[in-house]
């Protein structure tokens, strides 16, 4: 056994401890907490970096829409356990709009938490962005970039002029999204960020993304990016514009990975 989970068992009075996964930040383990399964996240270096805002947007949300932070600290969160399946399977079930649906019911519900938003710890949508801005200053007059400038437009057009500010998840997609029995549907692992509640929505147009036949047909997305908006309240043309200023940056994200814009 770890000496970091070690400590946290004993610190945080918590006992037989199972490897749910491991991730590119952290490890995760299903633990028992005063006679209930609950969820122990231990970060790394790069998670405790990246996610302290997700910290703070759960704590924020106090559970509704999300699973419930119980402890935390730099290095370690304590977390409901949702113990359900998630929404890529209902996906693959063949329940696509559903999935939708659910996921705007989830959104309305983490986006309309009457407290006020955090003085600090969210990082603003612009910041989240300079990747994408970042490389369409790159010059070069390949198609590839030309996609990229267009998309740092788009974003920069959306950005100056926001629409209902909140706290965002910020990384809402079929797979972040799991069932809890006598909760329902909970959004999970956040990144926690501040902006228009659009951009909330655009990332779930391209996803579950091991189904590349289903995302990038056209008829698909508009179909659910109609339902989307519909269902959560927004705007169809800033939803499709979102979609697509975070499909670049997202490609973006895939470059400095060492992978390619696809």
């Amino acid at each position: 056994m770890q000496p970091i989970l070690e400590l946290y068992l004993s610190n945080w009075s918590l006992t037989d401890a199972h490897l749910f996964t491991t991730t590119a930040t952290s490890s995760i383990y299903t633990v028992q907490h005063q006679g209930e399964t609950v969820v122990l996240k231990l970060l790394n270096e790069m998670g405790a970096a990246d996610e302290g805002g997700g910290a703070i947007a759960l704590d924020y949300w106090q559970g509704q829409g999300a699973v419930r932070l119980l402890r935390h600290d730099a290095q370690a969160h304590l977390l409901e356990y949702a113990e359900g399946a998630d929404l890529a399977k209902q996906v693959r079930q063949g329940d696509d709009s559903e999935a939708t649906r659910i996921i705007a019911g989830v959104l309305n519900q983490l986006h309309s938490t009457a407290s006020p938003l955090p003085a600090n710890g969210l990082k603003p949508l612009h910041l989240w962005f300079r990747s994408l801005f970042h490389r369409a200053k790159q010059e070069s007059t390949d198609e590839q970039s030309a996609l990229f400038q267009k998309g740092a437009a788009v974003a920069e057009k959306l950005l100056a002029d926001p629409c209902e500010v909140r706290g965002l998840h910020g990384d809402v997609h079929h797979e972040n999204i799991r069932h809890k029995t006598g909760r329902g549907w909970l959004a999970f692992d956040p990144k926690g960020l501040i902006g228009e509640r659009t951009y909330d929505a655009a990332n779930t147009l391209c996803n579950p993304p091991d189904m590349p036949e289903l995302v990038l047909n056209e008829n698909r997305l508009r179909s659910q990016a109609a339902l989307l908006a519909r269902e959560a309240r927004l705007d169809e043309g800033r939803l499709l514009a979102y979609t697509f200023a975070y499909a670049c940056l997202s490609a973006c994200w895939s470059m400095e990975d060492g992978g390619d814009a696809t």
